[in-house]
């Protein structure tokens, strides 16, 4: 029942005095390499000297980044910027150093130069306030060449000043932004990042929105202070580097099932990149969220990849409730079918001649979808994602979220929307809230801190299905968890089910995005395991997982 479609769209300025960040010590060898630039690799400059142009010799690495060095060491900002290829950004970041970090008695410890990037330790005193402590960190330096001059240069990155600092983040040493939390589940259970490493994004996120809405004191801290990112969906959380006097966390409670996490842990460990979420269909509570790799970025509500076939659950909702197609009614799926000039081919020729809308739903045979692009308007698909299943709207979870994206698109793309591809863009939440509104018979928008902790809005979608397009839907999905591509993976799985596979196609990537989305009862999962293959043997068991521990 294998028919997920081979679609194939191919064609058509701050001073810094001496002495602000005092009190430098530069340690190290002098052994030098007597490597001398090549004479060969030079070229004419506008008057008529030679400037170097090829590779920098390990002598010039050594001397350029210790001349830096030494410099930042005594405190001559201006001589150290001047080093760099962006002397401004330097020097207020070598003065934000003293004044908003509160370094002193800073020691400078360079490594062993491996080619262009040198090393180095940071080690200083933080003082703010008379509360002192102790820090050190590794980080480093990239030596280039001047294209004008040909001179060796150090090339300015925000990570010369600490490994963890990206274009705009400052360090901060002072009062905490926010209290420390107490982060609950929704049985009272403590969440750490010890006990749930995968949560540890999702817990500073908590702590920065809430922290100062719940019973707790601010420490100090020396702290990385994030620059505003353009969208919400990808803010990051402030990250605590030194704590030098702890503060009283304030208990918040989540939605979060301390079970239901450790089974999403569980079911993507291992994996080398995999991310699953969990709702409850009735309210839109999250239950659990789990990414593999348990550090880094978010994917599970951050991400944006295309869901390929569990779009078609939005699909098939569109077209009952225009009145196109139900279940029983006759809808094969042709081998070929030609959309604005592009011809999408099934996987391995395969085809529905005479079957069911059911039959080409539970087989997930695309051309059973892309066929009905001639009698759509180009905005059919985003209205119907949009004011049934919420999907674009701006969702306030608690956290930050990529919310989904249909846009209007024609022709081709449009066609190949209908199938979970072309400009379609979702995470494992938004996926899973997908399969929740067919089990709930609404949208509930997700979160995982009540809204009435902060009074704000949930989103809300301006209709639901007919009820005949709800129920066929319902039948649709169970058809597929029963005899369809899903089967395998919920054999056994008992209870109010439903489900839909995916297999999304990605540019340069052997191997689809396999997608899988299914609800047992009043819960309701969504999994993506990239660059996998099938839908139903990749994703499917991250998913039955999370509905057998619920």
């Amino acid at each position: 029942m294998r028919r997920e479609v081979k679609y194939g769209l191919i064609g058509g300025s701050v001073a810094l005095v001496a002495g602000v960040v005092g009190g430098f010590t530069l340690f190290g060898g002098s052994d030098e390499s007597s490597q001398e630039v090549s004479s060969a690799d030079a070229k004419s400059g506008d008057n008529g000297t030679k400037v170097a142009t090829g590779p920098l010799s390990a002598k010039e690495v050594q001397t350029t980044s210790r001349e830096f060095l030494t410099a930042w060491q005594s405190g001559d900002a201006a001589k150290a910027a001047g080093l760099t290829d962006d002397p401004e950004k330097c020097k207020s970041a070598l003065a934000s150093l003293g004044k908003q970090a509160r370094f002193s008695k800073v020691t400078l410890t360079p490594g062993t130069p491996a080619g262009d990037k040198v090393p180095y330790t940071v080690a200083a005193q933080i003082d703010y306030k008379g509360t002192k402590a102790a820090y050190s960190y590794r980080t480093s330096a990239t030596v280039q060449r001047d294209k004008a001059t040909g001179k060796p240069q150090v090339a300015w990155k925000p990570t010369m000043m600490h490994p963890g600092l990206a274009k705009g983040d400052e360090l901060r040493t002072g009062e905490a932004e926010a209290p420390p939390i107490k982060a609950v589940d929704r049985k009272g259970t403590e969440l750490t990042p010890e006990a749930h490493p995968a949560l540890a994004g999702v817990l500073d996120s908590l702590r920065d929105k809430y922290g100062d809405k719940t019973d707790g004191k601010p420490g100090v801290e020396l702290f990385i202070h994030r620059a505003k990112a353009a969208k919400p969906a990808d803010q990051l959380p402030e990250k605590t580097l030194k704590v030098l006097s702890k503060g009283t966390p304030g208990t918040l409670k989540t939605t979060l099932d301390a079970g239901m996490q450790a089974a999403a842990e569980r079911a993507v460990k291992g994996k080398k990149s995999a991310s699953v979420a969990a709702v409850k269909p009735s309210t839109g509570e999250i239950l659990a969220l789990a990414n593999s790799p348990e550090k880094g970025f978010n994917l599970a509500t951050q991400g944006s990849l295309a869901p390929g076939s569990t779009m078609k659950i939005v699909t098939a909702a569109m077209l009952m409730d225009k009145g196109m197609t139900s279940p029983g009614k006759s809808h094969p799926c042709p081998k070929y079918v030609t959309v604005g000039g592009w011809k999408f081919q099934n996987l391995d020729k395969s085809e529905i001649k005479n079957g069911t809308f059911a039959q080409s739903f539970a087989a997930s045979c695309n051309n059973a979808f892309i066929s009905q692009a001639k009698d759509l308007k180009d905005d059919d698909l985003t209205k119907e994602a949009r004011d049934v299943f919420g999907i674009g709207l701006n969702w306030q979870t608690g956290i930050p979220t990529f919310d989904g994206a249909v846009p209007v698109q024609s022709d081709a793309q449009m066609a190949a929307s209908l199938i979970g591809q072309g400009g379609v863009r979702m995470n494992p939440l938004n996926v899973a809230t997908l399969a929740a509104t067919v089990r709930a018979g609404s949208f509930h928008q997700p979160y995982i801190v009540s809204p009435d902790l902060d009074h704000r809005t949930l989103a809300k979608a301006p209709r639901t299905m007919k009820p005949s397009t709800l129920s066929g839907l319902k039948s649709l999905m169970k058809l597929t968890a029963t005899s369809g591509t899903a089967a395998e993976a919920m054999s056994g799985v008992s209870g109010d089910i439903g489900a839909k596979t995916g297999s999304a196609e990605v540019d340069n990537q052997k191997k689809p995005n396999a997608w899988f989305t299914a609800y047992r009862n009043d819960l309701a999962a969504a999994a993506v395991v990239p660059a996998s293959g099938h839908g139903g043997s990749n994703a499917g068991p991250v998913v039955r997982a999370l509905l057998t521990a619920g």
